[in-house]
């Protein structure tokens, strides 16, 4: 059973290191802020979400477990308020009737 358990944190934590990759290069590639920041909150928030799905099956603990969710809501949060800003403060950047760029 450790063996499985092995292989799924395995293949969650790589999983999220790929989304944490994609994310990057959306940021990177992208041709205008709205499109960056989607494309870096989606990616991040999945790729830690997969990251601490991985991580849940090797803590000690229910404490630890706990300890994993907790900073991956607030990571959750952290992210949706500070994409927020960004984004009001893009947004007026653009003339009103014309789509982003």
């Amino acid at each position: 059973m450790s063996d499985a358990l092995d292989l799924f944190t395995v293949i969650a934590v790589a999983a999220g290191a790929v989304f944490f990759l994609a994310g990057t290069v959306g940021l990177l590639r992208f041709p205008d802020t709205l499109t960056r920041l989607h494309a870096l909150t989606k990616a991040d928030n999945l790729g830690l979400g997969l990251i601490v799905l991985g991580l849940l099956p090797l803590s000690a603990d229910w404490r630890d477990a706990l300890k994993l969710v907790v900073i991956w809501l607030l990571t959750l949060l952290a992210s949706a308020a500070a994409s927020q800003l960004i984004a009001r403060v893009a947004r007026p950047r653009v003339p009103p009737g014309e789509p982003p760029a």
